[in-house]
């Protein structure tokens, strides 16, 4: 996994959860409010450059073939979009940055609360040194 885009995703979570996304949505929820309901980058070219950024495209590719195969069974993302394939990398790297919160574990079944989100912040902050 890239630290770099690992650091940049925990930034962009933390400042989705301070604007409200995901308060009062269950725990098991939070992860696709997050990532599943927006786009991460729009645009080929932008997406092209954000991926270049921090890996190949084919490690990228890769990655995310892993990622459906073993989630899923197969893979469904379309790797001939620089778009599609930047975004299921906001959103695998997403999952790893909640997974490194006690509480989005904790709380998986149960509605998030403001306390809850604080929780969820501060402890990606601290994992990430934010």
């Amino acid at each position: 996994m890239n630290r770099e885009l690992l650091e940049e995703i925990a930034e962009e979570t933390v400042s989705k959860l301070q604007d409200g996304i995901g308060l009062n949505s269950y725990g098991c929820d939070l992860h696709h409010e997050l990532w599943n309901t927006d786009y991460h980058i729009i645009g080929y070219y932008q997406a092209e450059k954000w991926i270049t950024k921090y890996m190949n495209v084919f490690n990228a590719i890769a990655e995310i073939q892993d990622y459906e195969k073993e989630h899923f069974g197969e893979t469904y993302t379309d790797i001939t979009s620089s778009e599609k394939v930047a975004n299921m990398l906001a959103y695998i790297y997403g999952e790893l940055v909640l997974y490194e919160s006690a509480t989005y574990s904790e709380e998986w079944d149960n509605e998030l609360q403001q306390k809850h989100i604080n929780l969820i912040i501060e402890e990606i902050e601290e994992e990430y040194g934010l």
